[in-house]
């Protein structure tokens, strides 16, 4: 049976579900509904969280692969038999679209069953010696209890994407999810309690004070790694805090992908790519396209497709079926969007679809003629705008890719396959999708250069981040 929105008001620490002190308000941004008032944990609950998972790493680091990766399993069958639940409770909680959020649940069940099957494949290695009295051995450890900070634009699958390969290769993991979104997070660790998983391995700190709450993890040497998706900033000052402690850190930040369209391009799938690299989560995604490039020769071709399209998008209420673009998630985000636009039109920008605001639902909107020292151009917009740009030959595309310090995702569209090589060996992005508006897989790494972050998730370089190489010397006497 489902949970109820009140049922994941309690935080899930040490195995149990507890009540504390305070608790705070999680509202629908579509309506102002208030859906749950959640625990809200302050550094009591964290440090209870930290003797927890500290206590229970040997026994779970120990535990077979083939353990490890059953109780995977277990709890990947759980969140697809409650996925239509949990695509409700999305909706609810931070406006994603009920279609989108059924896709978002397949998408974060991808890296728990990837996972699943990784954690029976942490192999060791043999390294020859120039000694014939020795033997050289290489084998890999988890690297010890992990404190995890999630965002609230993908309140499920930002969870496995980090939770499924620490669990695999052992580590011990608590969650601080993002204020916005707590009650899909709960709902995972119910699912996981369910589905047999060891009490402490997988806890669950809702709080609308984050750094209080995040300070003794960040201090105690004893918390392993910090893993962490969420702006530059912020990401900066957590990097800093741990260095402390030298904790093993995985930053996915910032994003501001670029999307260039050649004169070559395939127009129809390209406008398709568009409509789903800006428009999917009403933009609010780290590799949305965030600036549109077109060659100038297929720019009236090009804007005459994706116009048309973009304006038979439905905004509207996410619990709707109909419905394809929601409510941004809070009003500081819907005033960060409204000032970039605000700033484009300052400086010459023309809107060529767009619509009056109405609550946190920004219509989708696109701007034309946008001067190269527009804001929105250098900064992640986080919303359902478009601005497009001309350019004429190769150079100036490439120098309109190159331009900030982002590095996550970056998008090109041509049918040269020796441009899209050069392109792809020389802008400085972690993932670069050519002809293809949805790159990230389970199995393929996640991450950005420069001050979009660092490290990796998915794949083998996503265990890769919760495990140690531990040399072995043997001499045979």
């Amino acid at each position: 049976m489902d949970p109820s929105l009140a049922d994941l008001s309690q935080a899930f620490v040490a195995g149990s579900w507890i009540e504390t002190a305070r608790t705070f308000p999680v509202r629908s941004p579509a309506t102002g509904t208030l859906l749950a008032e959640v625990a809200d944990c302050s550094a009591k609950e964290a440090r209870a969280a930290i003797e927890a998972a500290v206590q229970i790493f040997p026994a779970w680091q120990s535990a077979t692969p083939y353990l490890r990766s059953d109780l995977l399993r277990k709890w990947r069958e759980a969140i697809l038999s409650h996925a239509e639940a949990l695509a409700r409770t999305m909706a609810q909680e931070m406006g994603k679209p009920l279609a989108e959020g059924r896709r978002e649940i397949l998408y974060a069940a991808s890296f728990i069953d990837w996972y699943a099957e990784e954690a029976k494949r942490i192999y060791g290695e043999t390294v020859p010696s120039q000694h014939p009295q020795k033997r050289i051995f290489v084998c890999y450890a988890p690297v010890g209890p992990v404190y995890g900070i999630t965002p609230w634009n993908f309140p499920a699958a930002m969870v496995t994407r980090k939770v499924a390969p620490a669990l695999a290769a052992g580590c011990p993991f608590v969650l601080k999810p993002a204020e916005e979104s707590p009650l899909t997070a709960l709902f995972l660790a119910k699912l996981w309690e369910e589905s047999g998983g060891w009490p402490a391995t997988f806890q669950v700190l809702p709080s609308s004070d984050p750094e209080a709450l995040s300070a003794p993890f960040l201090d105690d040497p004893r918390i392993r790694k910090l893993t962490f998706t969420g702006s530059t900033p912020i990401g900066k000052r957590l990097y800093a805090r741990s260095a402390a402690t030298l904790k093993r850190v995985s930053l996915e930040l910032g994003g501001g992908a670029p999307f260039l369209v050649f004169a070559d391009a395939d127009l129809g799938k390209a406008t398709d790519g568009a409509i789903t690299a800006k428009f999917r989560n009403g933009g609010q995604s780290c590799v949305a396209a965030n600036a549109f490039y077109l060659q100038k020769e297929i720019a009236p071709a090009f804007l005459r497709l994706f116009a048309e399209k973009v304006a038979s998008l439905r905004l509207g209420d996410p619990l709707e079926e109909a419905t394809q673009v929601g409510p941004l998630v809070n009003a500081q985000g819907l005033a960060k969007v409204a000032e970039l636009v605000a700033d484009g039109r300052s400086r010459g920008a023309k809107t060529l679809l767009g619509g009056p605001i109405r609550g946190l639902f920004f219509p989708p909107t696109l701007l034309t003629e946008v001067p190269p020292d527009a804001r929105i151009l250098e900064e992640e917009t986080f919303g359902p705008v478009a601005p497009l740009c001309l350019f004429e030959s190769e150079e100036e595309a490439l120098a309109a890719a190159l331009r900030g310090r982002a590095g996550l995702a970056a998008y090109l569209w041509t049918l040269d396959l020796g441009r899209a090589f050069r392109f792809a060996e020389e802008i400085p992005y972690g993932i670069v999708g050519v002809n293809d508006a949805l790159p990230s897989t389970a199995q393929a790494p996640f991450g950005g250069v420069r001050e979009s972050g660092l490290g990796r998730e998915g794949g083998k370089w996503g265990l890769a981040e919760y495990l140690e190489p531990q040399y072995l010397s043997l001499g045979l006497g």
